[in-house]
């Protein structure tokens, strides 16, 4: 779990207060590291989403369940799915309530990376109905996205299924949910591209408008960053046959090319490169970029326009 609370008493919603992450170090291993080389996110993220999305939907308190639903009412309920999904965020939904009142009892039925159909239960609640009842549309919505990004990243994963190309996701995350979105890529069978700027080196054309001496500035930046991915993105045929000759780089991106453009390129790899696919990437392409050879294809769909899974909660009092 990402996120932690301090002393919430499970009271009045409106108490909620925001807290900071404190001293995140969960590891992250870029694709291209090898295995037992761990590189912490040494970040502290200035909101906590749990914190942030209550704040923003209950505001200084749920007016219309406290003023209609009595403070020792109980009931115990269920979300549920209304279409086929791979689930993910039960673990973020359930904090969602326990962070408004501890004493809700939860039980999650399918963990994330479960299918799930029509009528399934996801997850079961049982407790104070006004505390359900506050944290239900938040809930939801973290559910409904993260399913979201899961669902379409199983189909993704499944289309290449057979060619040993890996599905990667991509920076283009919606803006303060990256954490999550890329543990809902994981859920889906994806892996991750890089956390952010600080974990991996991706060198672009643009970069190279300063530098345009790739060898010597990959050769500088294996000095300086040993152990961290260098990746370097490439458009063209002669560009690759540049790249791979350059020692340091780990990754060469193919951007924006032809399946055919592809083969190509994958035809010149040597040993220590491998080559990622990006741009123009569709559940209708990816089949046919992933017989090219590459190594890996990723893919900002998986969260820059996944669609939302429609999840429902329904209650009956105890």
């Amino acid at each position: 779990m990402f996120f932690r609370r301090n002393g919430s008493r499970g009271r009045d919603p409106s108490s909620i207060i925001i807290l900071r992450e404190k001293d995140s170090h969960t590891p992250f291993i870029p694709h291209g590291v090898p295995s037992g080389v761990e590189v912490s996110c040494h970040v502290n993220f200035p909101v906590d989403p749990v914190q942030n999305a209550i704040a923003e939907d209950i505001g200084s308190g749920d007016i219309t369940s406290g003023f209609l639903v009595p403070a020792d009412h109980r009931s115990r309920g269920r979300i549920f799915a209304k279409a086929n999904a791979v689930v993910a965020g039960t673990e973020i939904a359930g904090t969602v309530f326990r962070t408004l009142d501890p004493n809700l009892v939860i039980q999650v039925i399918h963990p994330d990376g479960d299918p799930i159909s029509p009528g399934e239960t996801l997850l079961e609640i049982a407790g104070r109905t006004r505390s359900i009842l506050t944290g239900e549309r938040v809930a939801l919505n973290f559910i409904q996205q993260l399913s979201g990004v899961s669902t379409i990243t199983r189909k993704f994963v499944e289309a290449v299924a057979g060619t040993g190309a890996q599905i990667l996701d991509t920076r283009k995350t919606t803006p303060g949910l990256r954490r999550l979105e890329k543990a809902a890529v994981r859920a889906g069978g994806g892996r991750n591209h890089r956390m952010g700027l600080f974990d991996a080196v991706m060198v672009k054309d643009n970069h190279l408008l300063t530098h345009p001496d790739l060898k010597t500035v990959v050769r500088q930046l294996r000095q300086q960053y040993p152990k961290l991915l260098i990746e370097v993105e490439a458009d063209s045929f002669e560009q690759v046959r540049q790249f791979v000759e350059v020692d340091g780089i780990d990754v060469v991106l193919l951007d924006n090319m032809s399946p055919e453009e592809m083969r190509r390129c994958i035809a010149l790899r040597r040993s220590g490169i491998q080559f990622e696919a990006s741009g123009g990437v569709s559940l209708a392409t990816v089949r046919a970029i992933a017989e090219t050879g590459v190594d890996f294809i990723s893919v900002g769909q998986l969260t820059h326009s996944a669609p939302s899974i429609d999840f429902s909660l329904e209650l009956e009092a105890e």
